[in-house]
């Protein structure tokens, strides 16, 4: 039993075992940047991309038919990342979160992007590498956010060791196009401290959801790799492994690209040295972020047969439990960049005097349990989705589980459930009584350690993050509000639902609803 028992343990019980070191606080002025910063880098920005007619959402969580034979291209490349985690928009509307009195300092600015993310932190850094296929000098480039270009780290094709530490048996195309996903630690523990990596790996689940459901629209495919050699793809990058986890690979099929595997693997000692410049003074670590990432990094290249998650699989619905029909869900119509522009968190502003209907409710269940990494995980189902329903028309108040191959709900407990809602919830930016469902996915993390070892933390809470960021982009598309919150007792979630056999853990709670109208907002695109 490794380490990530332990951690996943101390995470489920932090509502009531304070995590060390209890008593951090965030020195906010000596903060990190919200990206990395190369000095003297060049690049080219990228360009602007159309999003066609009949990429809808429901196309991109629910495709259907032959695989995905489409091809990407710089155009394509582009849009992809501008939807998921490029600058759209500012934030400043009026709200509930703690943050509100630093948004009108444009210095300390919050901007929306496509993927959700933890404290709206965003600490995945996107690598593109590229060999002779692309349409640019090959090379490895660093996607800037802010400015929506690639910054050229370094010049030659290095695709070979990127094939090469993939391995044999990876998922995608043969291929000499990569997006390389690493997670720059300090960017979160800052705020999160110990905290931070049960955080930032939902972070990687929600950003490549959106890439698959971006992808999926377009007949494109993303099928990321999370099984590498992380030591061999660090030292390319130039990156300290221990401040800087690798934690998915995603090969892209390109048009008139080569397929790679009859081309020799560069195999020199290459590496990146145009090093990113830290903003913080003093950079902390953290004990069990440090060991979470030597756990979870061991055994990278042993990748998992195709059916070892097989026994960590979601439980099958009691059939025994009383059935709730549901409606057929409302159609996810909305193009995929709409919907995604229009994700933002409620932060307290749920109005229970509009119920949500329950053919919306059935639309965001239903986004939720299609969620699939993918990839090299397969296509086992890992999380099971429950819902406490609070103001859903023609929908009893209570907890529900929900059954997918029904596509309806199953009781499991009469009674509203507002106070207990609320009682075990930690913050102040959400009254979850006026949110018409709070949505709890859950996952057999025990189950998958054992199944796949620890690295299986990374894979635990990337499905989560996946599952948030389609009920998210689900719920703007039907035109509700969403709120995704980790403060909460995870230990009274399972007496609540009854689950101490099951070994599933709630790992996040997630809130849809209406909002009150009219809300005061910035209109940036007319500043």
């Amino acid at each position: 039993m490794g380490y990530a028992h332990e951690y996943a343990a101390a995470i489920m019980h932090r509502g009531r075992v304070p995590m060390d070191p209890a008593d951090y606080v965030p020195n906010w002025q000596d903060g990190p940047r919200k990206a990395k910063y190369h000095p003297g880098a060049d690049g080219f920005p990228l360009p602007d991309a159309s999003y066609p007619a009949g990429a809808t959402l429901g196309r991109g969580l629910f495709p259907e038919g032959a695989p995905a034979e489409g091809e990407f291209d710089l155009v394509s490349l582009s849009g992809m990342l501008r939807d998921s985690y490029g600058l759209t928009g500012r934030r400043l509307g009026v709200q509930a979160n703690t943050d509100l009195n630093a948004l009108p300092f444009y210095p300390l600015a919050n901007w929306s992007r496509g993927s959700a993310s933890g404290g709206g932190l965003y600490p995945v850094s996107i690598h593109w590498v590229s060999g002779p296929s692309a349409p640019v000098p090959p090379g490895v480039h660093y996607y800037s956010t802010r400015h929506h270009t690639m910054q050229r780290l370094l010049t030659g094709d290095v695709s070979g060791q990127v094939r090469e530490a993939l391995g044999d048996g990876a998922p995608g195309p043969g291929t000499d196009q990569y997006l390389v996903l690493g997670i720059k630690y300090w960017q979160n523990s800052f705020k999160y401290n110990s905290f931070s990596f049960h955080a930032v790996s939902m972070d990687l689940g929600a950003c490549v959801q959106t890439w698959r459901m971006w992808a999926a629209a377009r007949g494109l495919a993303v099928e990321p790799a999370l099984w590498f050699d992380e030591e061999r793809l660090a030292a390319l990058l130039g990156v300290d492994p221990a401040r800087e986890g690798i934690f998915a690979v995603v090969p892209l099929k390109w048009a008139g690209g080569h397929v790679g595997s009859d081309r020799p693997g560069v195999t020199a000692p290459v590496s990146v040295r145009r090093a990113d410049v830290e903003r913080s003074r003093t950079v902390l670590t953290f004990d069990a972020l440090l060991r979470m990432q030597a756990a979870t990094s061991a055994d990278a290249t042993a990748r998992p047969a195709p059916d070892a998650l097989g026994p960590a699989a979601a439980h099958p619905v009691d059939p025994e439990l009383p059935e709730v029909a549901l409606p057929p869900a409302r159609p996810l119509d909305t193009d995929v960049r709409t919907a995604l522009r229009a994700r933002r968190s409620s932060f307290g502003r749920f109005d229970a005097q509009k119920p949500v209907t329950a053919d919306q409710l059935a639309a965001c269940l239903a986004a939720s349990a299609g969620s699939r990494l993918g990839g090299d995980t397969g296509d086992v189902r890992l999380a099971q989705l429950y819902a406490f329903v609070n103001h859903v028309e023609g929908v009893e108040p209570g907890s529900y589980v929900y059954d997918p191959g029904r596509r309806g709900l199953r009781r499991v407990k009469e009674g509203r459930p507002g106070e207990f809602l609320q009682r075990n919830y930690f913050l102040a930016n959400y009254n979850l009584e006026q949110a018409g469902a709070v949505l709890v996915p859950t996952v057999r993390t025990t189950a998958v350690l054992d199944a796949v070892g620890d690295r299986g933390y990374r894979l635990v809470n990337a499905t989560v993050g996946a599952v948030a960021q389609s009920v998210y982009t689900a719920a703007a598309a039907v035109e509700l509000g969403c709120g995704v919150a980790l403060g909460f007792d995870n230990i009274s979630y399972i007496e609540e639902l009854g689950l101490e056999g099951t070994g599933e853990a709630p790992l996040l709670i997630m809130m849809i609803g209406n909002e009150r109208p009219a809300p005061a907002d910035f209109r940036y695109e007319i500043a």
